[in-house]
């Protein structure tokens, strides 16, 4: 069965209000890509969700629309960063990179030695894992109060938006944690400046005819009256609704491999201890394919993230020292921070994990298709 997205939201034009402020991807990034997920589910799908991460109660019995109504995917987006240092066990999962990957000069994925940690813990085995567990849960009759349920919910929600950031799919210096630069003066990193700064300045350049509330229904129930609705509304209205209409289906495509058994919570908790492998050839199949989604989204380090400047005098290099003085390289510049900008990466970025997320969601608890 193809995964599809339920093409509810309609195109309108909107007016203009005040210019929206800056907020850090560290936790508007997931938001954003929960909500547009929340809005291309099939109806019948968000209420199966909000049962999940919110069992019913006698009082929302009594008013069932009220309970409804306050269910926001975006409310559970940071969950899995907010209670990581908790469960430390879940760490991995959350990113991926591979042995001898060095972008810009050397983008691989997996390296020719395979992953760095251990195959199945990290990213495309935790997305291929809570899809696993949900299946589970829908073929069980979706027994109310499933903590199990409600933790992959939460863990799946947060990790399509870490597939998502480039930086989270490669090997070299943490992410780019440990490579400074600058940001508009700003000593930062390059991870950092793509987790936030670069979001921010997206969120604080949307043009004015995003910020008034349209006339789009199903557009606007969705939103929560946050500083980045503006920007969903960018994304939404003229990149999935125009710029890449034609091309959002193929976003959902799967090359058809077999995947194995879903593998539980505890199972990951207990490979990632004693170091059992699991071969990331095994987190796609013909519905759900995280390794084949993020072969191009790893690219991007190479392609668009990582500048050669990086790695040459008096940036980089040989002689280069973490301790030293030497300057550090701007990005907030016309060719780097300003193309981002016009070819709306970041927006693009944030689409393609909400409808892949609503897809997979849409697969899993949609009773039929509409």
């Amino acid at each position: 069965m193809k995964l599809k997205f339920n093409p509810l939201v309609n195109v309108c034009l909107i007016a203009s209000v005040a210019t929206p402020g800056a907020y850090a991807w560290g936790a508007a990034g997931h938001e954003i890509v929960a909500t547009i997920a929340q809005m291309y589910l099939y109806p019948n799908v968000l209420p199966i969700l909000c049962s999940i991460l919110h069992p019913p109660t006698q009082l929302d019995a009594e008013s069932p629309d009220d309970s409804a109504q306050s269910c926001s995917l975006s409310y559970v987006a940071t969950w899995a960063d907010k209670f990581r240092f908790r469960m430390r066990w879940s760490g991995p999962l959350h990113y991926v990179g591979g042995k001898g990957d060095h972008p810009p000069q050397q983008c691989h994925f997996p390296g020719p030695d395979g992953w760095a940690g251990h195959d199945g813990i990290n990213v495309l085995g935790g997305i291929r894992n809570t899809t696993g567990l949900l299946a589970e849960w829908v073929q069980a009759g979706g027994p109310e109060g499933d903590p199990v349920a409600e933790e992959a919910l939460k863990f799946m929600i947060h990790f399509f938006g870490d597939l998502h950031m480039p930086l989270h799919l490669t090997g070299r210096d943490r992410g780019g944690n440990g490579d400074k630069v600058r940001w508009d003066g700003r000593i930062s990193n390059i991870h950092s400046t793509w987790d936030s700064l670069i979001v921010a300045k997206a969120i604080r350049i949307t043009p004015h005819n995003y910020t008034k509330p349209t006339a789009d229904h199903d557009l606007e129930k969705n939103l929560r009256g946050a500083i980045y609705d503006p920007l969903i509304r960018k994304i939404v209205i003229d990149g999935i609704g125009g710029k890449w209409k034609d091309e959002v289906d193929s976003w959902l495509e799967c090359p058809g491999q077999q995947a194995p058994e879903p593998l539980s919570m505890w199972q990951q908790t207990t490979q990632l201890i004693l170091g059992r492998a699991w071969r990331s050839s095994d987190t796609d199949d013909e519905v759900v394919c995280p390794y084949h989604w993020a072969t191009p989204l790893h690219a991007m380090n190479c392609e668009w993230i990582w500048p050669k400047e990086m790695d040459e005098p008096p940036y980089g290099g040989p002689s280069f020292s973490r301790n030293s003085s030497h300057p550090y390289l701007e990005l907030d510049t016309p060719e780097y921070g300003g193309k981002i900008t016009r070819e709306w990466v970041v927006e693009k970025l944030f689409a393609m994990a909400g409808i892949r997320l609503a897809a997979t969601l849409n697969y899993l608890f949609a009773a039929e298709e509409l």
